[in-house]
């Protein structure tokens, strides 16, 4: 039987181990709108402002399954409280849980060999949105019924797979 001080260096010696294998991911987010977006993300990131040609940079943790990013538009906050016009939040700027629709959602799943990313406007429309892995194909929404996002629930022709922990772009008016 080992020691205890063997057990505990064979314990670090397995978590450095598969510390060292997860890798995080990388989102920037950028606005090429012509006003002002608050961008959102959950369940890692929470949310910020970005004036027109500003960049956000989340980096998610390995081992954050799923999440998403959109854009809150029309938003007037008073320290880390208020309301947006679409995409809001329960009034918070940074967001803990999802917007209300309408909202251009960019989808994620992150972990094992594969990711998976998408757009979605099931839950409606607000915002023009390229969503692209860097090591996949580029996604773009420009209205209601682009042909890259998801526009019904039954639809499942839209989910697009890249390496395990790539890094993304999400930009607003592209």
């Amino acid at each position: 039987m080992a020691s205890p001080a063997a057990s505990s260096v064979l314990s670090l010696l397995l978590l450095a181990a598969f510390v060292g294998t997860a890798r995080a991911a990388t989102f920037t987010i950028t606005n090429n709108c012509g006003s002002t977006v608050w961008p959102a993300a959950t369940p890692v990131g929470g949310g910020t402002q970005l004036d027109p040609g500003q960049t956000w940079t989340i980096n998610v943790p390995a081992g954050t399954s799923s999440g998403r990013v959109w854009g809150r538009t029309g938003c007037s906050f008073n320290g880390g409280s208020g309301s947006c016009q679409t995409g809001d939040c329960g009034g918070a700027l940074s967001c803990t849980l999802s917007g209300q629709p309408p909202m251009t959602l960019a989808e994620f799943t992150i972990g094992g060999s594969q990711d998976f990313y998408d757009i979605s406007v099931i839950d409606g429309y607000n915002l023009a949105m390229r969503f692209s892995c860097s090591t996949g194909v580029t996604l773009n929404c420009g209205g209601s019924s682009c042909p890259d996002a998801y526009l019904f629930p039954s639809d499942n022709t839209k989910t697009h797979a890249c390496n395990g922990n790539s890094n993304y772009q999400v930009t607003f008016c592209p």
